[in-house]
């Protein structure tokens, strides 16, 4: 098996959670896409970080876009994990979402939301890292969604044993 195979295989079997990013273009438009490669950086200030690969559609408006938010999806959520992460449709249009007081499009239903600035970009390969400030960050208290072996689904109700 080539490394290329190999790291798939390690890495699908790495459980993550699943965010969905959202931004506006120049436009005024909406747009938005489910990431799983997010973490914290700092406390202080608070920062969070995630990768958006440079084959993407919307990578140009992301890299140039000044804020972003995050949304950490909750365990029910499955169904707008797979509408960001499909290619072709109108996201927005089929989902439940409104402006935040910082002009950013915040979808319904989300375990939490990071609000934040873009404080710097790093390349790195085929994909850039997006360092972002927390300026504003809401927690509903819901249980997350998980991804493992390009699934997703909630946490196994035996894991708290």
């Amino acid at each position: 098996m080539d490394n290329v195979s190999v790291f798939k295989e390690v890495m699908g079997n790495y459980p993550t959670g699943v965010t969905v990013v959202t931004t506006i273009d120049e436009a005024g438009t909406p747009l938005g896409l489910t990431v799983n490669s997010f973490a914290s950086v700092s406390i202080d200030p608070l920062m969070i970080l995630w990768s958006i690969d440079k084959k993407v559609s919307s990578y140009e408006p992301f890299i140039k876009t000044d804020k972003f938010a995050v949304h950490v999806l909750a365990e029910d959520q499955g169904d707008i994990c797979s509408l960001f992460a499909m290619k072709g449709t109108d996201r927005f249009a089929n989902c439940e979402w409104k402006t935040s007081e910082l002009g950013l499009p915040i979808i319904s239903g989300a375990l939490g939301v990071l609000q934040c600035k873009t404080h710097k970009t790093v390349e790195a390969g085929d994909h850039t890292i997006l360092i972002g400030e927390v300026v504003d960050i809401v927690n509903f208290g819901k249980e997350p969604l998980l991804y493992h072996r390009r699934k997703f689904g909630k946490i196994p109700a035996d894991f708290y044993r």
